[in-house]
């Protein structure tokens, strides 16, 4: 039984077979040229880690017409012969702290979803303030900033009052 080809060896053979360029498969897929050239030698040190091989790879394999699941197992079994690739990396939890929490719960946001509940959460919050500011204006007493009044008679000298009319004489 022959060995079976690498997946390097795969997707390289499948990109000359349909007589595509790395350049033109780089617009396709939008992998840059120096990621595709390593997927196709095999150098997977290039990558900083495993996710992004098997995306790329998927990528690439799918664009190929490939069967993708197989070339991923197969992938997997040569990444778990690489020094740098066999293990996953250590899940710690060390050094992660309220920020490291906050910006996994964010980084999980719909962001769609959330502009369109804050901008209700927010007119929900301006039309509850408009309400509270018209009823307290509405109820506020008047008077309430003034000085108390103390009642004062007004002062009138005696000549300044009215005549009475003198009544006229009938005939």
């Amino acid at each position: 039984m022959a060995d079976m080809p690498t997946v390097a060896e795969q997707l390289r053979t499948a990109r000359e077979a349909r007589q595509l360029s790395v350049i033109e498969v780089a617009e396709i897929t939008k992998i840059r040229t120096d990621h595709i050239r390593a997927l196709e030698e095999g150098n997977f040190d290039v990558f900083v880690a495993p996710v992004y091989i098997r995306g790329f790879t998927r990528t690439y394999a799918t664009l190929l017409k490939l069967n993708v699941p197989e070339i991923i197992q197969a992938l997997t079994a040569e990444l778990g012969q690489t020094e740098k690739f066999a293990e996953p990396p250590p899940l710690s939890k060390e050094g992660k702290g309220a920020l490291d929490f906050m910006m996994l719960q964010l980084s999980k946001v719909d962001w769609r979803k959330g502009a369109v509940v804050l901008g209700a959460a927010a007119l929900i919050g301006i039309l509850v303030l408009a309400i509270w500011l018209w009823r307290r204006q509405r109820n506020a007493d008047p008077s309430a900033g003034l000085p108390p009044a103390v009642y004062q008679p007004a002062r009138r000298p005696a000549g300044e009052t009215l005549p009475l009319p003198t009544p006229t004489p009938r005939r």
